[in-house]
């Protein structure tokens, strides 16, 4: 007869516990691996290892996504040219990518991008002596077409403003308004990050390059945060949430912003949630602000990039201009050229 040792109450109870615990949802880069694992690319291993080296240092979930699909594509492209040693790789492999990118109708800015995750991955594989380095010797140079911001005109903001009637919806466009911060960042707000008391939002770390900053409240837009926290349910973690313990998800800000172009009679305009940075850019520039300020509050890294707003508002450069022209046309020139 065979001896069958009895299972005690502990180890029944551990078992259960076992079969109540909730699996682990998968990381970001447990998806991306999962992907790549029915995929047919050249040089797959290494692709593999660059994704882990990323996950390893802390890249963002959607630098990550970003990273996979510019690489990928650009394997995919190398692997149907014929080729499948990463190691053979020219400068006129990349350069037909991106001209296989443009035929298929990717926006320039888009393949910009895509480039420059490419260049990541190729310099990760020259260090890992994989490729060699004479591979980019010289840039490749994407120009991208100079445009301007769209901000939306000053009695377009009076309009919309007055057709706002919700509490929250109010705090969360006017927030945008008066502190340009973007609107990945207003979502991802949480209570410890307003300092209502100081008229401050901390920003500890933004959404596209890292870096933290302080934007501050005006008097309108304190005056709605304040209404939004009184109101909104205080067990929450974030300052606009959604359903669950997660923020309001960005198609649903979205919505609800065109839904207040359309009552305002503002949506044939062209205007979208990113206009509300653009304005706040472009008041505070005709308001006299420095442009070395708005470059900290708007959290640009270059500030050329923030130049763009001075060259869209300079009510400066306006008034010079009729100023010198009333003397042009009253007969104020003399001399000789």
């Amino acid at each position: 007869m065979t001896n069958v040792e009895p299972i005690s109450n502990e180890s029944i109870e551990t078992e259960r516990g076992r079969l109540r615990e909730p699996p682990l949802s998968p990381t970001p880069i447990d998806r991306i691996l999962q992907k790549l694992s029915g995929m047919e690319l050249p040089a797959k291993e290494h692709f593999e290892r660059y994704m882990r080296h990323k996950w390893r240092l802390n890249h963002k979930p959607r630098t990550l996504r970003s990273s996979f699909t510019s690489v990928m594509l650009l394997l995919d492209f190398y692997g149907k040219s014929g080729k499948s040693e990463i190691e053979k790789i020219e400068r006129g492999d990349l350069e037909a990518f991106i001209e296989h990118e443009q035929d298929r109708g990717i926006r320039i800015s888009t393949v910009r991008t895509r480039l420059a995750c490419i260049i990541a991955f190729l310099h990760f594989l020259m260090e890992q002596d994989v490729i060699q380095g004479s591979l980019l010797k010289r840039r490749i140079r994407l120009k991208l077409p100079d445009t301007l911001p769209r901000a939306i005109n000053p009695a377009d903001v009076r309009k919309l403003l007055s057709v706002i009637d919700d509490t929250r919806d109010r705090a969360l466009i006017l927030l945008l308004l008066r502190t340009g911060i973007r609107i990945g960042e207003g979502l991802g707000l949480t209570l410890n990050d307003l300092d209502i008391k100081g008229r401050k939002v901390h920003l500890y770390q933004g959404e596209k390059n890292s870096m933290g900053r302080v934007v501050y409240l005006s008097d309108d837009a304190l005056f709605a945060l304040k209404l939004w926290l009184r109101r909104r349910d205080k067990d929450k973690e974030f300052v606009f949430y959604g359903q669950g313990n997660g923020h309001l998800c960005y198609s649903t800000s979205r919505s609800l912003f065109v839904k207040y172009l359309k009552k305002a009679g503002l949506d044939q305009k062209g205007y979208t949630v990113h206009c509300l940075r653009h304005t706040f850019a472009s008041e505070l520039l005709n308001a006299g602000m420095r442009l070395e300020c708005l470059q900290q509050l708007l959290g640009h890294q270059d500030i050329e990039v923030t130049r763009r707003y001075a060259r869209l508002t300079d009510r400066t450069r306006e008034e010079e201009y009729f100023r010198a022209m009333a003397i042009i046309e009253k007969g104020g020139i003399d001399g000789d050229y």
